[in-house]
């Protein structure tokens, strides 16, 4: 994990922000994701599993398949990944199949974070691609509304 970011990675990731508190909305819990294509946002998206019922509604593969829709193909070359919280496996697998060059994330994810806490998905060289990965860019700010987000539904 590369704890050196810039300027515009907090900027992006604010965007994602803003997506993760939209999710809360319709009771979904608030991660948000958005795709870079050069200085444009090309998708955005929160999570909505309980706004569509459907276990695969991370906010991470919504914004994939937005982007892959935007761009007219399934390969996400040149972007870069931003989402408030370290991918799961499922999400990992996606961004290593839609061939996204860089992930950005927010806070580690200790109990499914699949990129660097409990595994190394999207740098694991048996793969047939790996990806750039910054973590821990507005950690504090994505983990606050995840506990804000918790303390509620307690």
């Amino acid at each position: 994990m590369s704890e050196t970011h810039f300027p515009k990675d907090e900027y992006y990731m604010r965007l994602a922000l803003r997506e993760a508190a939209r999710a809360v909305e319709h009771d979904d819990v608030p991660v948000g994701a958005i795709v870079v294509l050069g200085d444009e946002v090309i998708a955005a998206a929160g999570n909505e599993r309980e706004l569509r019922k459907s276990p695969t509604a991370h906010a991470e593969m919504l914004v994939i398949e937005e982007a892959a829709r935007r761009m007219s193909s399934w390969r996400l070359l040149n972007t870069v990944l931003y989402v408030t919280v370290e991918p799961c496996l499922m999400c990992a697998g996606a961004i290593i199949q839609a061939r996204i060059p860089h992930l950005v994330y927010g806070a580690p994810d200790e109990k499914a974070g699949a990129v660097d806490t409990l595994y190394s998905v999207c740098r694991d060289p048996r793969l047939n691609h790996c990806v750039e990965v910054t973590g821990g860019v507005l950690a504090d700010e994505s983990v606050q509304l995840l506990q804000a987000f918790f303390s509620k539904r307690r």
